[in-house]
């Protein structure tokens, strides 16, 4: 029998609040199922619902084969046809999302199931950070994150914002939300 993996033990799970960091990342297996519009409505808890009843069958089949593991935290990946969605007037309908859901390389994955499709993520060069709070107080963070940080170490963004929710909203006081923002970004050409 081997020891329980648990994903997030991973450096890629590893930020300070109030510190960017530039970190390369390898190419990554999830479990994802795509939606649109306000993260508070109904679609978006149904499809975390839906991406979880695909999520936990696995584990455990994975478990009765002989290799256990921690479900990983939610993901999210998120764009807007203007980024000033996010940062400055944080208009959730205009949101699209990715839910995301890691998925160890000794897994096997048959299908899709329900729409949650296998997809590798493959982000590369990321800059990242821990934010503490509520998720709509986000915008600074990700305002200084773009406008400032990622500028001046000469880097511009690619990719979808990606973020990482290691509490259960459900459970926790959103004072004490604690949520990795991560941008993929590319060196700036010379």
């Amino acid at each position: 029998m081997y020891a329980k993996v648990d994903l997030k033990t991973d450096d890629a799970y590893r930020a300070r609040s109030g510190a960017f960091r530039i970190l390369d990342l390898p190419p990554r297996r999830y479990l994802a199922l795509d939606g649109h519009g306000d993260p508070n409505e109904r679609p978006y808890r149904e499809a975390i619902e839906r991406l979880y009843s695909v999520a936990y069958p696995l584990k455990f089949a994975s478990k009765n084969a002989g290799r256990d593991y921690v479900v990983p935290p939610l993901e999210a990946l998120w764009s807007a046809p203007d980024m000033a969605a996010f940062t400055d007037r944080r208009d959730k309908s205009q949101w699209a999302w990715t839910l995301l859901n890691l998925v160890p390389d000794f897994v096997e994955v048959a299908e899709s199931v329900e729409a949650v499709r296998l997809e590798t993520l493959d982000e590369g060069l990321c800059v990242q950070t821990l934010h503490v709070g509520p998720f709509d107080a986000e915008g600074p963070v990700l305002a200084r994150m773009h406008d400032e940080f990622i500028p001046s170490e000469g880097l511009r963004m690619t990719g979808r914002h990606h973020e990482i929710y290691f509490s259960d909203a459900r459970r926790v006081a959103p004072k004490k939300f604690r949520t990795i923002l991560r941008q993929p970004v590319q060196k700036e050409k010379a």
